[in-house]
């Protein structure tokens, strides 16, 4: 456990820009952007504070902008910590694998769904090229329908916080 003081939404929200600091999405805009959108749709959704941080640091890990060793010993919450990992995609990883992860941790599935939401928007996707478009909709599609978000049932996957 650390003695620091835990960090604020906005001490999150800086470590998470910084870490992703000159990164491009698929569509080429600043990565932030993303983070921001995903940290936007847990708020919306009714995700609490584990659950925005964890937002914001969804992708942290997965993409190699802060390491696992640093998001541990992080003053975060445990259940922010255990978010984001759930949530973090392994090397090798089948999907079914990932997504029963995050069905099995309190708070990730609302944290994925905003990642899934801002991933597939229609807006974003329109830029990338059509094998890309048609590949990345499948992918999120499936992954969608494997966390039971899919249309039915979703509300009660969500409510688990």
């Amino acid at each position: 456990m650390t003695s620091e003081p835990p960090l604020t939404p906005a001490d999150v929200e800086a470590v998470a820009r910084a870490a992703h600091a000159g990164r491009t999405d698929k569509a080429g805009r600043p990565y932030a952007e993303h983070l921001r959108a995903v940290a936007e749709g847990v708020r919306r959704r009714g995700g609490d504070a584990d659950q925005i941080a964890a937002a914001w640091l969804h992708d942290a890990v997965e993409d190699d902008a802060l390491p696992e060793t640093w998001l541990r010993s992080a003053p975060l919450s445990r259940r922010t910590k255990e978010i984001v990992l759930a949530v973090t995609k392994r090397a090798g990883e089948p999907p079914e694998a990932y997504a029963a992860r995050i069905l099995a941790t309190p708070g990730a599935l609302l944290v994925k769904e905003a990642d899934l939401a801002h991933n597939a928007d229609p807006a974003r996707l329109a830029v990338l090229d059509e094998a890309t478009r048609t590949r990345l909709a499948g992918k999120y599609a499936r992954m969608r329908a494997l966390l039971g978000l899919d249309g039915k049932g979703a509300e009660t996957a969500r409510g688990s916080r």
